[in-house]
This record gives structure tokens, sequence and C-alpha cells, in this order.
């Protein structure tokens, strides 16, 4: 199974997020953002799993953490359909362990930041338990093809969150808007949230993020 990182807000917590970090990152990446969460009214625990480490194409081939292998620059094209269903059913492992361990799967949100995102979206589409919440930064929805025939329809109703950098030069504004209008189309409860930055995670997405994450 996954390794991963936990860290909570406080005692008996009534949500946990599994957030998923970008390529060549790992699960410490989000850790240090865990102090913004802290709320007297729900307590979360944090788990922060590292991707495993692999060949990545566009870095010619170096070996680093990534969820799926990355073939061309314009990251929407020539998917890695296999990597990605491979670190789905890994995400899916983790979560099983967890409502093993005492969580329902209703407090579970499932998030993720860049490549972490996009397995976050895919993963979430197809779960047969439906989940608290979904958080996805700076991503896309990776196989939209295949949303009508593979999706499970246990999140529809699950609210999701949706955050992009209006300036991101890595996974590109259109891409991440287009991937929320597949979700809205396929009837899925998508908010979308834009921020003034290139591709990474402002002050300002956090505090909605953790308002987003009280009110589930």
């Amino acid at each position: 199974m996954l390794d991963f990182i936990s860290q909570k807000t406080g005692e008996n917590p009534q949500l946990l997020v599994i957030w998923l970090h970008g390529l060549g990152a790992d699960g410490h990446d989000f850790e240090p953002v865990v102090p913004q969460f802290v709320n007297p009214h729900k307590a979360i625990q944090f788990i922060f799993p590292h991707a495993p480490i692999q060949p990545v194409t566009i870095n010619g081939g170096m070996e680093m953490r990534s969820w799926y292998d990355i073939k061309m620059m314009d990251v929407g094209k020539m998917p890695d359909e296999a990597g990605i269903r491979e670190s789905e059913q890994m995400v899916l492992e983790l979560i099983n362990a967890q409502i093993k361990a005492g969580f329902k799967p209703e407090q579970i949100v499932l998030a993720g930041f860049s490549q972490g995102g996009a397995i976050a979206l895919h993963t979430s589409v197809r779960a047969k338990y439906k989940l608290a919440g979904v958080v996805a930064l700076s991503c896309y929805l990776p196989i939209p093809e295949k949303l009508n025939a593979e999706q499970s329809g246990k999140n529809t109703s699950t609210p999701y969150f949706i955050g992009h950098g209006s300036y991101d030069p890595v996974v590109p504004f259109d891409l991440g808007k287009n991937s929320f209008q597949t979700l809205k189309e396929g009837g899925y409860q998508a908010n979308w949230h834009e921020y003034p930055l290139q591709h990474g995670v402002s002050m300002d997405e956090l505090e909605d993020i953790k308002q987003f994450l009280v009110s589930l």
C-alpha cells in the first residue's frame, strides 16, 4: 500500500482528507498547510501519500515520484491510461484501509494538486461509495471521453471544489475549465474557483478550501 504522512488539526477528527501531491513532489509538499485548517468546530485528519517512483517521459525518462507518466508537454494529450488506472487502484486501497480503520466513506475527502488532482477527479467519479467531498487544484479530468461509460454515479451529489490559476503555464487554464464543464454536464455538483496565479496554491485559495471543508 502507499506510504503516507498523517497529521491532524485536533482530537477525534470528524473528517479525513487524503491529499495527493503533484509530479516530482512527495507527501511532504502540502504538509506545511495543515495549521491553516485548524478550526474549533471541526477537527480534520490529513493523509499525504507518496506516489511511486517511476520514469517520466517529458523529463527525459528521469525517475521521480509520479502518479502516472506524462508523455507530452500538452498534458491533456496521450494520457497514460494504464498508469492512471494503477494509481486509481492504489488510492482506492488507501481509502478502503481508512474505512476499515473507522472512517465512514461520507467522512472522507479526496484532494489533489496538479497530477494528484487529476487522480482525485478520475478516482472519485468511479468510486463505488459516496465521499464527503473532492478538492481538485490546478488539474484536469484525464480521459474525459470515458466519463459517461465508467462513472459509478455515487458522487454526482458530492460537492467538488475545483480551483485553478488563471495564468497556469503547466496545466492550461482552459483545460481545467473544460474539465469542470464536463463534470457539470455530467451532473456533478462542481464549483469553479479561479485565482490570479500560475501553477500553485495561494493563501486565498487555502482559505476558500478551509471554508469548503468546514461546510461538509
